[in-house]
């Protein structure tokens, strides 16, 4: 493979050699037009950010060389095969050559490239095969694309805090309110299968019937450490230390019982896609905002919207960065808020404080997060 002769559609390079923290934890290159100039783009994913590198033609064999170097890991894609290179920690490399996925010729080379997923089309996973996801071949069936990017989005907000988990150690994720476990399943694979982290992964339902269905997937998978057992998230015991926790689509104040509960484990990750939103619905009162609370649909979108701030300001309050992200919803709106918080990103607790209290009052609302944080936690209104 020469870049050359234009044999490099697209690389990636990961596990990096060194961990230091000044070398990115991923690359990928990809060719490029610009003023009608053929480049490499080097992005380097480092602490959460992109940044991007346009190397010239003549360079960039050198440039993927150099980059090699670094890594443990690569997989280059060109018109002839897809190939993946590892090398050892005395820097020996082993070259494995698979088939070629996709359509070389219909890969776009311009600036508006084609979306790059983490599970890319034409790849054949087991898990979304089995869930119908995926034809036996990889290709992605018509009528699941959607959650099939779905799937992806929510893998790649995963991927952006991978660095924020704990290393050296098992981790434990637990998902609340998994339901069918499309995300269940793509977040071990991500995390078990790519990455190759040790990890335990527990989905919770109410619905045993659905629990059992996903028992049984996991076990023809051979993923043991993948289990799924019936429960509540607030009555939840079956763990005492967990690294991440995931919430999707869990009811009204669900949503804030599973919140309280990663705060209590203290778990390093938190990933939340509320549901439907009543609580504050009934105790908002304010006459300032009169006129956008006495219509129903306005109040019932603005009460939502003020929930999921008050979730966030009080992780805030805790110790964690939060982030509301757009996430691709498919149960109940085209599209949602995802709740990302990190531990140990946060600021000031205190301004968070007091922006909380200032906020809450202004509204005279009286959340269930606050009014159920544990005791031993430091809270805004206590």
């Amino acid at each position: 493979m020469t870049v050359a002769e234009e044999h490099l559609l697209q690389a990636t390079f990961s596990q990096p050699r060194r961990k230091d923290g000044q070398t990115a934890r991923k690359v990928s290159v990809r060719p490029l037009r610009l003023k009608n100039e053929k480049f490499y783009q080097f992005e380097r994913l480092q602490d959460n950010k992109a940044f991007h590198e346009n190397v010239p033609e003549s360079e960039a064999g050198g440039k993927l060389i150099e980059t090699m170097s670094e890594y443990r890991q690569a997989l280059v894609k060109t018109p002839d095969a897809d190939v993946q290179l590892l090398a050892n920690k005395k820097g020996a490399v082993t070259l494995l050559k698979g088939k070629p996925t996709g359509n070389p010729a219909k890969r776009e080379t311009s600036h508006n490239r084609v979306k790059s997923y983490v599970i890319p089309d034409g790849e054949p996973v087991p898990f979304l095969v089995r869930l119908g996801v995926m034809t036996p071949e990889g290709r992605v069936v018509k009528a699941k694309y959607d959650k099939f990017r779905q799937i992806n989005r929510f893998l790649e907000m995963i991927a952006d805090v991978l660095p924020e988990l704990p290393r050296g150690r098992p981790l434990t994720v637990v998902d609340f309110g998994c339901g069918k476990s499309y995300l269940t399943f793509a977040l071990y694979y991500l995390l078990a299968v790519k990455e190759g982290l040790p990890v335990r992964i527990v989905g919770l339902d109410l619905k045993a019937d659905v629990i059992r269905e996903c028992s049984l997937l996991a076990q023809d998978l051979g993923w043991d450490n993948l289990n799924f057992s019936v429960g509540d998230i607030a009555d939840y015991e079956g763990s005492s230390s967990v690294d991440m926790v995931v919430t999707l689509h869990a009811c009204d104040t669900a949503t804030d019982a599973a919140l309280l509960k990663a705060v209590s484990w203290g778990a390093s990750v938190i990933l939340s896609v509320p549901c439907c939103q009543h609580e504050l619905f009934r105790q908002i009162s304010q006459p300032v905002l009169k006129p956008l609370l006495k219509h129903g649909i306005l109040k019932e979108r603005f009460a939502a919207l003020v929930t999921d701030a008050i979730r966030a300001n009080l992780l805030e309050t805790a110790g964690y960065k939060t982030q509301m992200l757009e996430f691709i919803d498919l149960e109940h709106t085209p599209k949602n808020l995802l709740i990302r918080a990190v531990k140990g990103k946060q600021g000031d607790a205190d301004d968070a404080r007091r922006e909380y209290e200032a906020f809450r009052d202004f509204l005279s609302v009286s959340p269930y997060m606050e009014r159920e944080w544990p005791k031993d936690l430091p809270v805004a209104g206590r």
